[in-house]
């Protein structure tokens, strides 16, 4: 058994990404209930809202399960007592300083993951005594990192770096993709964008149709004066570019994303007026599909390429 199963308990090192909007109790809990580690993402919820979606992801799983709370949510607070009452025993942290609430959570005996996008920041996870790091690669949907390392060069970077057990992030979304991110020092992976094209994903189906006939090239890395995300092409998208083409100010460029955009988007389903998060590797994502299913294909294919090169000589 590697680190990361033993760590969460679970059956394969498959671990889903904690995505607003897209991530509620049933896709949570049907994720950890096809052997992987369901994560609900907070960062789109009203602390009561994520209270009852913990106790419905109890109520649906007997499998672990774990919450993605961004640290920058004003929300924050509430956000981890109620994780410490409803008997959370796996967090995922993202966006801030690791440091803040790690010990806190682990004195409950919840297992806190940190999620970093370059070596600098690994460090510091260590320093805060996380039980493991994700590497994100800019290839993944969403907020994202600014220095744009890709997922290649990032994780194999990260595991000379620190003995911490290791999830990869970004690009992946098959069994040879996790395969590539275990040669290359990882000891999971974690998957955002290939279950937002799942039947059990919160997301509007305008946003998940969307994803399965994103192409190559339709989606960028933006936004990095607020915070670096990676989104679809479209109308909102558009006018970010003409905003930058009119040399927009910082306030303009908040002015511009306002409120809500998120929302609009990926849950209510506006594919033009709304942010619309999602990897690089939507280009090779062509269905929706239930999450038994999609973990299936990737165990599968990682037996079977795994089994494929073992046999190369060269």
């Amino acid at each position: 058994m590697n680190r990361i199963n033993e760590l969460f308990g679970i059956k394969y090192p498959i671990i889903q990404g904690g995505m607003i909007w897209c991530s509620g109790w049933e896709l949570a809990s049907a994720v950890s209930n096809a052997g992987g580690l369901g994560l609900i993402g907070s960062g789109s919820m009203y602390p009561e809202v994520l209270r009852q979606h913990i106790r419905k992801c109890k109520a649906a799983t007997n499998n672990s399960f774990g919450v993605n709370i961004p640290l920058l949510y004003p929300d924050i607070e509430d956000h981890i007592n109620i994780i410490i009452q409803e008997g959370v025993k796996v967090v995922f942290t993202s966006a801030g300083n690791p440091k803040k609430y790690t010990s806190r959570l682990q004195s409950y005996g919840i297992k806190v993951a940190h999620v970093i996008a370059n070596k600098k920041f690994a460090i510091k996870c260590v320093e805060a005594g996380v039980d493991a790091i994700v590497a994100e690669g800019f290839e993944a949907g969403g907020h994202n990192g600014v220095d744009e390392i890709t997922t290649m060069c990032l994780i194999p970077m990260i595991a000379d770096t620190v003995n911490v057990p290791l999830i990869a992030a970004g690009g992946i979304a098959s069994g040879k993709a996790m395969l590539a991110a275990i040669i290359l020092g990882a000891d999971g992976v974690q998957m955002g964008s290939r279950f937002v094209a799942s039947k059990e994903c919160s997301a509007h189906i305008n946003f998940k149709n969307k994803v399965v006939v994103a192409g190559e090239g339709e989606t960028d890395l933006t936004l990095k004066e607020l915070t670096a995300v990676r989104l679809i092409k479209n109308g909102f998208y558009n006018q970010i570019q003409k905003a930058y083409t009119e040399n927009a100010t910082h306030k303009e460029l908040k002015d511009l994303l306002g409120r809500g955009r998120a929302k609009k988007g990926m849950f209510e389903g506006n594919l033009e007026e709304g942010e619309l998060e999602i990897g690089q590797v939507s280009a090779m994502i062509n269905t929706i599909m239930p999450v038994e299913k999609i973990i299936k294909e990737v165990i599968d294919e990682f037996e079977s390429e795994r089994n494929r090169i073992s046999t190369l000589k060269f």
